[in-house]
């Protein structure tokens, strides 16, 4: 073993400039005194990692110089140190959008906190396809376990100690470290200075302790991340706590007022393949744009995704499901999971219309989603089947905000009905939304293959879906949009909207 430093065989890193810090993690239910922007830049963030280095590097700059202790070495400058869990005090989990390959991760701890962010890390739904190992003992560990086994894609090593030793740590450690392995550090020393060099030794990051499960998840996440796949779109999943509580129409409609009146890029996934409604509620004919993917997952690519889409209008656009019995559909998690990942590299939102049944592959589609809406009418076969489903979704997503609430079908004649202020007490969610009933609205609508905002756009139920595409989105209606429908649009946060007030309510 040589004494000089081998670096760690990784990509160029000299444009990376500042720590890695969790000062970007925002609540996905901002709390009032947070700026309608920071919603459209939360949803924009498709590269949360990146973003983060960038916003560090500049507080670091904008702060006083501060003269470094007299017992510390030359190399280290102290800097003022930032909280990493501070935006995580605003009431809720963060929201990171990211795919994460099968790769294999070994972490090696020193402290029983980052163990357990570790553990919790790697039980997250965007870590279900890696495979993590966790260990204590810090770099010294990892140096003794890879003198005799092959090292994993990805290497994440604390330690607690200065940051000469910590260097002279990681040149050991790089004489064992096979070509192509990436390596995190997590230290306790706040410094750009030893930033700069462990970029240096070919280190791919550096995390300042205590680190949050969602922190690690992000650093993961951009280290892997596909440099030809602009973005990773975030899904929506609508699922119906029981048949006929209209989920259906109700993303069908939210989907295309996030296209139609917010603006943004929007793809709609009808994954019940025998008896899906997504062409007939566009007037489209059902291409076998779903079950085409589902047969050949592995082939799929961007060309092919565009043949198999139906394009309802410029900013939204379809895989709509067979709608025909002849095939039983017997089709496997793992082709609606790979599926699903390559729909989100072609817009930034993907709303999935999930049937009412119960299967492996709906449950892992529940729990992989970036939000979940839970579509309910105000009876009590709803109000049971509901909690199953959110009980098990807040199980399977200990990182991720509690499902959406949305109780539709409210005030139908002559049915008596729990009040929605009981329903959400007994669930422990608060209703994000209520529909009004209004079967002559939604039959005319749907005989003739349009949305509601379009054919009744002063209806309180088209109010209700552009409403709806704007908490799921976190975008605001833009102004244009607004003066079409002849509705004013929505006051910023804090002023008594029906937007602001539901952003401030913890579901």
């Amino acid at each position: 073993m040589t004494s000089a430093p081998k670096p760690f065989p990784t990509p160029d890193f000299d444009a990376l400039d500042g720590f890695d810090l969790d000062d970007d993690f925002m609540d996905l239910h901002p709390a009032p005194s947070v700026a309608p922007a920071a919603l459209d830049r939360a949803a924009d963030a498709f590269d949360p990692v990146g973003r983060m280095r960038d916003e560090t590097e500049t507080a670091i700059r904008s702060q006083p110089p501060v003269s470094a202790p007299a017992a510390a070495e030359p190399v280290v400058a102290a800097l003022p140190a930032l909280e990493p869990s501070t935006a995580l005090t605003l009431g809720g989990p963060a929201s990171v959008e990211v795919s994460i390959p099968r790769i294999g991760v070994h972490i090696f701890a020193e402290r029983q906190d980052t163990a357990a962010a570790a553990e919790r890390a790697g039980q997250d739904r965007r870590m279900a396809r890696a495979t993590t190992q966790i260990r204590l003992g810090g770099v010294q560990a990892a140096i003794e376990a890879y003198q005799a086994e092959p090292t994993p894609p990805l290497i994440i090593v604390e330690s607690l100690k200065a940051p000469q030793e910590l260097l002279a740590e990681i040149d050991q450690l790089a004489q064992v470290c096979d070509a192509g392995t990436k390596v995190v550090i997590i230290g306790a020393t706040n410094d750009i200075l030893l930033f700069r060099e462990l970029m240096r030794r070919g280190v791919s990051e550096y995390l300042v302790a205590p680190v949050q499960p969602l922190q690690l998840i992000a650093a993961i996440g951009g280290l892997f991340a596909d440099p030809a796949q602009p973005f990773v779109g975030r899904t929506i999943a609508f699922v119906g706590a029981r048949g006929g509580a209209g989920a259906s129409a109700v993303a069908h409609n939210t989907a295309y007022a996030m296209s139609e009146r917010i603006g943004v890029n929007t793809v709609i996934v009808d994954y019940d393949l025998p008896f899906g409604t997504a062409g007939l509620d566009f007037n489209q004919d059902p291409l076998n744009g779903v079950a085409d993917a589902l047969s050949q997952p592995d082939r799929l690519d961007a060309t092919l995704l565009d043949r198999m889409m139906v394009r309802c209008t410029d900013k939204l656009s379809l895989f709509a499901a067979p709608a025909t019995l002849e095939t039983d559909w017997d089709i496997g998690a793992e082709a609606f999971e790979e599926v699903t990942t390559r729909i989100r590299a072609t817009a930034p939102f993907v709303v999935l219309d999930l049937p009412h049944l119960w299967s492996g592959w709906m449950r892992r589609a529940l729990i992989a989603a970036d939000e979940v809406v839970v579509v309910a009418t105000p009876d009590l076969a709803s109000l049971r089947n509901a909690k199953n489903m959110i009980d098990l979704i807040k199980q399977g997503r200990p990182n991720d905000a509690p499902p959406r609430l949305v109780l539709n079908q409210v005030g139908m004649p002559g049915r008596p009905e729990i009040p929605a202020k009981d329903f959400g007490a007994a669930l422990g969610v608060h209703p994000s939304l209520s529909i009004p009933f209004d079967a002559k609205v939604f039959g005319a609508a749907a005989n003739n293959g349009q949305m509601i905002v379009d054919a009744a756009a002063r209806t309180k139920a088209a109010e209700a879906f552009e409403t709806l595409a704007q908490i799921v989105s976190r975008r605001e209606l833009p102004a244009a949009s607004a003066r079409a429908t002849g509705r004013p649009r929505p006051a910023a946060k804090g002023s008594g909207s029906l937007l602001g007030s539901l952003f401030s309510k913890k579901s």
